[in-house]
Order: C-alpha cells, then sequence, then structure tokens
C-alpha cells in the first residue's frame, strides 16, 4: 500500500473517531442536562406539596417553595389533578383552551420523560394521598439540544460533500489536461510522416502512376490532414462557423459508409430544408465518426446503422441508431466518462470526446435516449438552431 493510500486511511479513521467522540460527548451532555431538569420538576413538585401541607396546618408559608414555583419560566408542563381538572404553565394560552390539545400533550410529555406523581401527607389522619400527577416535557433549550447532533453531521456531510466535488473536478481537470497533451503531441508525430506522403504523392504523379490510384491515396491523405486538425484543437477554443448540419451529417455519413464493412446497412434520413447551427465542422465530423465506430463495435461489425437529422423550433436533433447488443439503463450517463469501455481492448475515450465535443465546444447535449438489451441503442445529438 503507498503512502498516499495510508494516509488517506489515517485520515478517514481520524475523521470517523473525532466525529463519534463530539456525538457522544453531545449525547452525554443531553443526558446530563435532561437529569438536571428532572432534578428542577421533582423540587418543583416538592415545592407545591410543602405549599399544600402549610395550607393544610394554617402556618407562616416561607419564600421558598413560592420562588421555586415561580422559577420555572422555560419548561411546560401540565398538573393533572385528582378531580379531572387541571393546570398548566408555560403552554400557549390560547391552545390550552382546548382540552384535546392538553391530552395530545400529555402523551408527548409521557414520552418525553416519566411523569412524577405528586404525594402529600395528610396533617390530621397522617396518610399518603395523592395531589395529582405532573407532567412535564423538554425545555426549548433542550429541544434544540436534541437536534444538535442531527445539524453537525448535516454539517459534517456538506464539508464531505464539498471536499469530494473539489477533489473530482481536479482530478477531472488533471485528466483533461493529460488527454489535452496527448491530443496535440499526436497531431505534432503525424504531421511529420504526413509531410512526407505529400510528397511522395506529387513524385508518383511525376512518374505517371494511374491517376486513380493517386486520388485515393490524396483522400486518405487529406483524411489524415483532418485527423491532425481535429486533434490540434482538443484544449483550445474552437471556432465556429455557421453550417448546414444535414450537409456536414451527410458528408460523415457517406465517408463512413464507403470505408466500412459491406455487412453493416447504412441508413439516412434528414429534412430537404437547410439547417444552419454554429459548428465546427472537423470536431463535428469527428463527432458522428465516433458514434458510428462505436455502433459498429456494439454491432460486432454486422447489422443496420442509422442516422437522421430531426429540426425542432429551437433544435436540431442527430439520431445515430445501430442494431447492437444495448445498453443498461444504469449506465446511459457512465459511457459517457472518460476511460469507461465494455470492451477488451479500447481507451475509452471516443464517447467521452463526443460529449466535450457536443456540450463544451457546442453548448449542445448528448445523451442516450432509447437502448434495450440484444435490440440496439439510439444516441442523440442536440444542437441549437441559428
Amino acid at each position: 500500500m503507498s503512502n498516499r493510500n495510508i494516509l488517506r486511511w489515517v485520515i478517514t479513521v481520524a475523521s470517523f473517531a473525532i466525529i463519534s467522540l463530539i456525538l457522544w460527548n453531545t449525547y452525554t451532555f443531553f443526558q446530563h442536562f435532561k437529569a438536571e431538569e428532572r432534578v428542577k420538576m421533582e423540587n418543583w413538585a416538592n415545592a407545591q406539596r410543602e405549599i399544600n401541607r402549610t395550607l393544610d396546618l394554617n402556618a407562616d408559608l416561607g419564600d421558598l417553595p413560592l420562588q421555586i414555583l415561580s422559577s420555572n419560566k422555560t419548561t411546560p408542563m401540565i398538573r393533572y389533578n385528582v378531580d379531572g381538572s387541571y393546570n398548566y404553565n408555560n403552554i400557549d394560552e390560547e391552545k390550552a383552551k382546548d382540552s384535546s390539545y392538553i391530552k395530545k400533550l400529555i402523551i408527548q410529555f409521557e414520552k418525553e420523560n416519566e411523569p412524577i406523581e405528586m404525594v402529600y401527607t395528610d396533617p390530621v389522619t397522617n396518610e399518603t394521598e395523592s395531589a395529582g400527577i405532573l407532567y412535564y416535557g423538554n425545555s426549548p433549550l433542550l429541544e434544540k439540544l436534541k437536534y444538535y447532533p442531527l445539524a453537525l453531521i448535516l454539517i459534517i456531510l456538506l464539508f464531505g460533500a464539498v471536499a469530494f466535488f473539489f477533489y473530482k473536478s481536479s482530478k477531472v481537470a488533471t485528466q483533461n489536461k493529460l488527454w489535452t497533451g496527448m491530443a496535440k503531441e499526436t497531431a505534432h508525430q503525424i504531421g511529420t510522416p504526413l509531410s512526407s506522403l505529400i510528397g511522395w504523392t506529387e513524385i508518383l504523379k511525376m512518374e505517371n502512376v494511374d491517376p486513380n490510384h493517386i486520388l485515393e491515396i490524396e483522400k486518405d491523405i487529406n483524411r489524415l490532414q483532418t485527423i491532425t486538425d481535429r486533434f490540434s484543437k482538443i484544449g483550445s477554443i474552437p471556432k465556429l462557423e455557421i453550417s448546414n448540419i444535414v450537409n456536414e451529417t451527410k458528408e460523415s455519413f457517406n465517408y463512413l459508409k464507403t470505408r466500412s464493412s459491406k455487412l453493416v446497412d447504412f441508413e439516412f434520413t434528414a429534412t430537404n430544408e437547410i439547417v444552419n447551427v454554429n459548428l465546427n465542422k472537423q470536431l463535428y465530423s469527428w463527432t458522428i465518426e465516433n458514434l458510428v465506430k462505436n455502433a459498429i463495435d456494439a454491432m460486432k461489425g454486422k447489422g443496420q446503422i442509422k442516422i437522421e437529422v430531426v429540426p425542432n423550433d429551437k433544435y436540431v436533433h442527430v439520431r445515430v441508431s445501430d442494431t447492437g447488443k444495448g445498453i443498461p439503463k444504469a449506465r446511459f450517463k457512465k459511457i459517457f466518462e472518460p476511460g469507461f469501455t465494455s470492451k477488451k481492448r479500447g481507451w475509452g475515450l471516443g464517447l467521452s470526446l463526443a460529449k466535450r465535443i457536443v456540450e463544451d465546444y457546442h453548448d449542445g447535449k448528448i445523451k442516450v435516449i432509447s437502448s434495450e438489451i440484444g435490440k440496439g441503442t439510439t444516441i442523440q445529438v442536440s444542437l441549437k438552431k441559428v
């Protein structure tokens, strides 16, 4: 295990220990405060009993019981008397007029704290009699303290989420920087032999080689130049031009059709009208190429590929459908992540590059709109019309 992984585990364990310690300390403090509330209520009940006893003996009432009774200004309480009447304190006056509301409070208070039975000894008969039952709830401070651990956990989770997203965005930025560097280096490496191929083509022309052969070589050279141009644009802001997306899509379609296996049946459907969008032609053709090649791989080189151009009021949708193995719904978004691939060989960059070209450079959207296992998939590119 590397030092970085060890450090992560140490930080994770230490964070868990600190959180557990804080929560345990909060729970202990809550229970201590609750016990203090209990003592306060028992003192209140004793003060009430002392007043009852003093009144029965017609003795002089001291100040202490009255001070204890008047000191409770926060804890809600209900004294339920033996005759069925009740007294209350620190409860809303208007709501307390409703006996059903009082009954609900009594049930609630019983759940929060054990009731205190108020008893006193009759000075004449010397018998113990009940003066009622004291029900009391948690004070506002205790109620707030009860939810403090939840608030603390929420704060910790939010902090963890912020840290996670910061780490993830930093990782993505590092990956993007790496892919950009690789793309530019690839463009540079292709450029050197490409220049030589152009020179050799001119020599072949002077050697009276069949012009048809020269034409096909030039097509592939132009294709290599296009690929080089694509790679060089990665990592920089490409120039967008108003273009007819129907023509651009059809051009890419025709190129891929002529250079794909005869076992793949191609179909193209589009409107006859001109549909203009802001487009970088080289990068857009790369997107279509990646989608089609991915579809051919999904069909294992045999099946049907259909490309549709469907405009509406604000957008134009380009849909690439295949008859391949399909994609599970749980992977609809995951297939566009860098490095994700279901193939034994591959870098998992084609669809992630398509997503970056469409969304980052063209302010569009790309998504899987339908897929069925064993029947095929349809991926849609949506761009704004101009």
